[in-house]
């Protein structure tokens, strides 16, 4: 046994050096990033979240009431809650069949009854509570209470936590950001992406009086606690990644509309600070712009259930489901400026359309292991490219996109290693769009491309995903491998360089693939006596042409290649 584990641990660190990704796994990367046998035996149904902030020491206290049902047999139940916080104790509830019907199974379990590693707890549940050998099935509320003061976000939302600050008025303003951090550092819970809560989530915030609690999903309830506090409960419907469950505390004032949407009415709300009102007025009118423009390319918004909301928020921004965190200033670009260095990135306000994309790529479609979170920064930032594409023209959303590459770094893989809770390469951004671009570019067909881009919306429909799936569905409805495609630009920092040469008569073209993974296969629209295609290989190959014509040699610049002229 000893030398299986030594060996293994020698193929898993071979490996992680092979991909680029040097650093040391933990123990506790695994237990956060892995669905281990502690987590594996329950899946979340529902999150019921109550919050009563402190602003004066930074503190929250509350519970967590987990709805999940048993799979299989466990006494240990794994519950992420990022220190300082700290459990009190919990209950474990039966839910009946009947509805409204519940019983207690276990009373009340203090601090002694689990362990704790760091970041996670290992509750125990009392097997003689009750008789869990017919369990599998059965559904369960455990009701975590909690309290202290959470890790508090630096530079959000890149260094997450909980944000504590004052508006312009000097008014306490609150709220999270946790995408890198992990929803663990606000409230209990399966920290991982891989089981969302099928039917959503209820939050219930309770806040002084002179200031609204906002979250995601709709309003359900504001109720006076007491002369000092007021609580808010909103509810979302849809299943919701944990990441993007969010408080908003703040002097909020509300205005909306209606979109009439691809699937009916859909209730469009903003929430912001009472002296921004007449700015957010004005700038917010383009979320309805955003709204038509990513229903033609991606298909109807998937949380009609829930609407849609923007809320002002004490940092940049974040896709919180129905519940946009926005903190632009109110200005088109990224702060005012363009990341494509082409002007068009200026036409719009970055927060907006990047933010919201992810309703449909990062929160309908969620990948189950952050490792491959190009599939939601990726189709998100390409749909940057596709709304400039949509208002301005194809040769504007072209230029977006490709102006890009300058932001491509190439350091590691795009996609990094899994079960660890790691993310690869910032490039999933800009480098993971223009593979898009590129794939686009093959398929060579809009309508097709469209319905790709739809397809992947229907057939993942709130679902959790793996690469592999959207890779696979991608190459299944364009008749098309991209295999290697996806291999050269996910999994390795090399760029394809195409090497060509001009015979000295000008009869002929030759070309080869260089810089590549074994099997590269990517056809080229190139220029050479005219517009063509080229299937090139690791071998050369040779087109030869009359003499007459322009000997110039160039590749259509929408494909993410290097080329290299050679003697």
């Amino acid at each position: 046994m000893k030398f299986v584990r030594r060996f293994l641990i020698f193929c898993s660190l071979f490996f992680i050096s092979y991909l680029g990704f040097s650093q040391p796994f933990t123990h506790a990367d695994t237990l956060r990033g892995s669905n281990g046998p502690h987590r594996s035996w329950w899946d979340v149904l529902q999150y019921n979240l109550t919050i009563k902030p402190d602003f004066s020491n930074k503190t929250i206290e509350g519970y967590a009431a987990i709805k999940f049902k048993v799979l299989r047999i466990d006494s240990l139940m794994q519950i992420d809650l990022q220190e300082p916080l700290t459990i009190d104790s919990f209950t474990l509830t039966w839910v009946s069949e009947i509805p409204g019907e519940s019983y207690g199974v276990s009373g009340n379990m203090l601090y002694p009854d689990s362990s704790r590693k760091g970041n996670t707890y290992f509750l125990c549940i009392p097997r003689n509570s009750i008789s869990l050998s017919d369990s599998s099935g059965l559904l369960f509320f455990i009701t975590i209470y909690y309290h202290g003061k959470p890790h508090q976000a630096v530079n959000p939302p890149w260094d997450g936590g909980v944000v504590w600050t004052k508006d312009t008025n000097n008014n306490p303003w609150m709220s999270s950001a946790s995408q890198d951090l992990g929803a663990s550092s606000w409230f209990p819970c399966k920290d991982i992406q891989s089981d969302e809560p099928d039917s959503g989530a209820v939050v219930n915030l309770i806040v002084p009086t002179n200031l609204v609690g906002v979250s995601n999903g709709r309003l359900q309830s504001i109720d006076t606690v007491d002369n000092n506090t007021t609580q808010y409960t909103w509810k979302v419907k849809s299943s919701i990644n944990n990441y993007d469950i969010v408080p908003y505390i703040g002097k909020y004032v509300h205005f909306g509309d209606v979109y009439k949407g691809e699937k009916g009415n859909l209730n469009m709300d903003y929430w912001v600070l009472d002296y921004n009102l007449e700015k957010a007025k004005k700038e917010f009118s383009q979320a309805a712009k955003m709204m038509k423009a990513f229903e033609y390319w991606f298909g109807p918004y998937p949380f009609y259930e829930d609407g849609y909301k923007l809320v002002e928020a004490p940092y940049l921004g974040m896709e919180n489901q129905s519940a946009i965190a926005y903190g632009n200033d109110y200005m088109n670009g990224y702060k005012g400026k363009d990341l494509s260095r082409t002007g068009w990135g200026l036409r719009w306000d970055f927060i907006i359309v990047h933010e919201s994309a992810h309703e449909w790529f990062g929160n309908n479609i969620t990948t189950k292991d952050i490792a491959d979170m190009w599939v939601h920064e990726g189709f998100a930032n390409y749909a940057e490219a596709l709304f400039t594409e949509y208002y301005y023209g194809k040769k504007a959303g072209d230029d977006y996109v490709i102006g890009l590459r300058k932001n491509i770094v190439n350091d590691v893989p795009v996609i990094s290693p899994y079960g660890v809770n790691k993310e690869g390469s910032e490039d999933m951004y800009w480098k993971a769009s223009n593979m898009i671009h590129t794939i686009r570019q093959v398929i060579n067909n809009d309508s097709l491309f469209i319905k790709i881009l739809k397809g992947l919306n229907t057939t993942f429909y709130h679902q959790t995903v793996t690469t592999k799936q959207v890779e696979d569905y991608i190459t299944t409805e364009s008749h098309i491998d991209f295999s290697t495609v996806f291999d050269q630009y996910l999994r390795t920092v090399q760029i394809p360089v195409l090497e060509y040469k001009i015979s000295k008569d000008s009869y002929s073209l030759s070309y080869r693939w260089t810089n590549c993974v074994k099997g590269f296969r990517l056809p080229l629209k190139i220029n050479f006596k005219g517009e063509r295609w080229i299937n090139p290989t690791g071998n050369w190959q040779t087109l030869s042409m009359y003499p007459e014509g322009e000997t110039n040699f160039s590749v259509d610049r929408n494909f993410y290649i290097n080329t290299k002229k050679v003697d």
